[in-house]
């Protein structure tokens, strides 16, 4: 039976160690055959998810609660990587710098949905009105079949449809190495307001159907796969040019090894429950969860513990 994983940007290094685990056989070598696709935005991949047609997502954690009220019908099985993982960038000639979220005022950031939430939560923690003080909207051209949100963004941005954008690392790596834009907030490392690096971070996530399955082979095989990806991306990141050969464009191909090496301290598959804790207080922050889940809830402890 042939496993279908979803993300929903093709080029985000922080979902790679799931293109990994696919394409450098390691879901081959738990005995899984799995295909892996993009489906955009974060928030249809959920769906897809819900709906019976996907059978694992790498993405946003939090984003799975768009699809599935309160983690009802869902399991987180792994981290991809820590964090938050999004950067904030804007037109050079604005002049911003690093950490000022208030120079967004007046601007028109493109961002998609799922991602926005943490964009707009610090947004309101450092006292700007995301609805009010600036433009949030999705990307021009980013919606369309194929195409990589991350590249459109930057795209975007140098065709000037955009101010700036909230997008992943490979956009950001892009749009400073053209020149065109300037580094705001790197979400992962600590710029914005305290503790939002901690809003949610990339998971791999399935179904109930899959956490729940006697004994969780399928799902435990999923995770040793992409633990195992993890593991060789961290000891030699040049592998991720073949990971990534039948997917990205020639230009961020050359580029994935290095934003591999970049990330790699933060591929570690652990979800802790202070990061469920931070998690949630984020999805209850932003409407997308109505109480306090147990740790039980949200993750598939028996494959973790």
């Amino acid at each position: 039976m042939p496993f279908r994983v979803a993300i929903p940007d093709m080029v985000s290094p922080s979902y790679f160690p799931a293109i990994a685990a696919v394409e450098l056989g390691f879901f081959a070598k738990q005995g899984l055959d799995a295909t892996v696709e993009l489906i955009f935005p974060v928030t249809k991949t959920f769906e897809e998810l819900r709906d019976g047609r996907i059978d694992f997502v790498g993405g946003a954690a939090h984003a799975a609660l768009h699809a599935f009220r309160d983690w009802r019908g869902c399991k987180l099985l792994c981290a991809l990587s820590q964090n938050m993982y999004w950067f904030l960038v804007v037109r050079k000639d604005l002049g911003a710098r690093r950490g000022d979220l208030r120079a967004l005022k007046g601007l028109r950031i493109g961002a998609a949905p799922g991602p926005v939430d943490g964009l707009k939560r610090m947004l309101a923690e450092s006292g700007v009105d995301p609805e009010r003080d600036l433009s949030i909207a999705p990307v021009p051209g980013a919606a369309h079949a194929g195409v990589s949100f991350g590249m459109a963004a930057a795209k975007a941005l140098e065709e000037g449809a955009v101010d700036g954008f909230w997008a992943n690392g490979m956009a950001a790596e892009v749009a400073l190495r053209r020149g065109i834009g300037n580094l705001v907030i790197d979400a992962r490392r600590g710029d914005g307001p305290r503790g939002s690096q901690h809003y949610t971070f990339a998971a791999l996530v399935t179904s109930q159907k899959w956490a729940d399955e006697s004994p969780g082979t399928v799902a435990a095989a999923a995770v040793r796969a992409v633990t195992a990806a993890q593991a060789a991306l961290k000891e030699d990141p040049a592998l991720a040019a073949r990971a990534a050969s039948k997917h990205f464009p020639a230009a961020e191909l050359a580029l994935i090894p290095e934003l591999v090496r970049r990330d790699a301290p933060y591929y570690d598959p652990v979800i802790s429950r202070a990061s469920v804790s931070t998690l949630s207080a984020f999805a209850r922050a932003m409407g997308l969860l109505s109480s306090e889940p147990d740790y039980e809830d949200v993750v598939a402890t028996r494959l973790v513990s």
